[in-house]
């Protein structure tokens, strides 16, 4: 027996896949959305539905944060100091405070589940999150949505390439993933990829975010490698990847890492040259402006990748290179950062974008039959008058946004 259909009608329905409705419904079945459209329209389908009404509001689909550091929330006071003159300063700060702190102290899990618990009420259905320890795992169960949890491997020199291959491989089918190309070694990063490969995981890395970066990517010196000296992590193992190594990118696709399961977070310095790479290899982007204006490793070629039809995805990082973890404020910085993008492209990296970047479009990031019912509504001010005005408001309003969810799921989980 096929249960009840619930039409849920609105004056705007913003499907993300298609333009705005203006008086639309969406119809839900079974935990499923049913059909999309009019709100007529729906109703002559399924003429026995109840309907239940939402005045002045917008329907839309949930967000999708798609790079986070939960484990980091506990040191959500260093995004509240002014940020050090480099970025391997802020590094140093972190790791003295966790070191200090404790990798695995109560507050380091209490801060990582209040952010989880904000990250909800902000309308955020799949978060794509980044641990050293695997903290985060144990709070999957905490989160109404999918807590995708990727343990992060490091270390660039190569004495200590064995012992992690040897630790990876006691993770069964855990899903793991590398930091970045500046702190893993070749032969590291290379079996990660493989590994996750041949899951079927979606492989997020730190890509191209400092301008540092590019410089030791391209000619192995600058003020990464002098960090990681001082760390005692250099061991001249590390040499660039062919002789037309322009960075980052470069250096992931000469490595074979490239491909439509990779997902590169930041993306901030990146040739011309290398977006081709990006495109051709159909490698997935993560923008996080709140964490690059604070460390200010400069503003990605966001024009670029949308020009190039890449849809980026966003995240915001962690509290503590990011004041606030809110999607709503990576997309009024994004607005703030550049004027020229369509706010309607906007509000799709934050959904669909988020959504294909980590392989869930077919269960959200638009409001199309056969996704799963679990969306938002949120209320409009009288100033909404037509779907310029509507995406305006979504985009640019920030943090202080607290939408309403339609969910077939129980929400007490946190």
């Amino acid at each position: 027996m096929q249960s009840q259909v619930v039409i849920h009608r609105a004056p705007w329905v913003l499907p993300i896949s298609r333009p705005v409705i203006i008086n639309g419904a969406v119809a839900v079945q079974s935990g499923h959305i049913a059909e999309v459209g009019l709100y007529t329209d729906v109703c002559r389908t399924f003429p026995a539905a109840s309907v239940v009404d939402y005045p002045d509001c917008v329907l839309l689909p949930a967000l999708v944060n798609a790079h986070a550091h939960l484990e980091l929330s506990n040191l959500a006071h260093l995004s509240s100091l002014p940020a050090p003159a480099t970025f391997t300063g802020w590094i140093e700060n972190m790791l003295a405070e966790r070191e200090k702190i404790g990798f695995s102290a109560e507050s380091v899990h209490s801060a990582a589940l209040e952010a989880l618990s904000g990250q909800h009420s902000d309308g955020v259905t799949a978060i794509a999150d980044i641990s050293n320890t695997g903290l985060t795992r144990e709070l999957a169960a905490h989160f109404n949505g999918k807590l995708l949890c990727f343990k992060e491997y490091l270390g660039l020199r190569a004495a200590g390439v064995a012992p992690a291959l040897q630790a990876l491989q006691a993770e069964e089918d855990g899903v793991c993933t590398a930091h970045a190309p500046y702190s893993t070694h070749v032969d590291l990063l290379t079996a990660l990829k493989k590994r996750a490969a041949h899951l079927g995981h979606v492989f997020p890395l730190h890509v191209a975010e400092p301008l540092s970066e590019s410089l030791m990517m391209s000619h192995g010196r600058g003020e990464i490698p002098e960090f990681l000296k001082r760390r005692g992590f250099w061991d001249n193992s590390f040499q660039p990847t062919g002789i037309d190594n322009s960075g980052s990118v470069q250096y992931l696709h000469q490595l074979g890492v490239l491909d439509e399961k990779t997902l590169c977070v930041h993306c901030v310095h990146v040739s011309d040259k290398e977006i081709e790479l990006l495109v051709t290899t159909g490698s997935s982007i993560c923008l996080c402006p709140g964490s690059n204006r604070y460390l200010g490793v400069g503003k990605a070629p966001v024009v670029k990748y949308l020009q190039n039809g890449i849809l980026p995805a966003l995240g915001t990082d962690s509290l503590a290179s990011n004041p606030e973890i809110s999607i709503w404020r990576e997309m009024q910085l994004l607005a703030e950062d550049y004027p020229d993008i369509d706010h309607a492209d906007i509000a799709a990296m934050a959904t669909l974008g988020g959504a294909a970047a980590l392989g869930l479009e077919a269960e959200t990031g638009t409001l199309e039959p056969g996704r799963q019912a679990d969306f938002l509504a949120i209320r409009l001010p009288g100033s909404v008058g037509n779907a310029d005005q509507l995406y305006s408001y979504l985009v640019t309003t920030g943090s202080g946004m607290r939408p309403e969810w339609i969910t077939s799921q129980p929400l007490d989980c946190i």
